[in-house]
């Protein structure tokens, strides 16, 4: 089972983001929690190819209410 090291970046907001190792690759679309704030993926980029069973990526994403998606 690779592991996903997700570097969280977000956009629209004073936030420090996050590195989070996961078991799962994230999806555009997808919601994630940072902190104690939900925000809805926008953008995936694989930073290099994966490496020892880990795969290095980047996730752009924007606070739950300005993507359309307060829930």
């Amino acid at each position: 089972m690779p592991l996903y090291k997700v570097s969280y970046v977000v956009i629209g907001r004073k936030h420090p983001g996050a590195i989070l190792m996961q078991t799962e690759r994230p999806q555009v679309g997808q919601k994630v929690t940072l902190g104690d704030q939900t925000f809805v993926v926008e953008e995936i980029i694989e930073l290099m190819p994966p490496s020892h069973g880990i795969a290095f990526l980047h996730a752009t994403c924007r606070p739950a209410e300005e993507a359309g998606d307060a829930r």
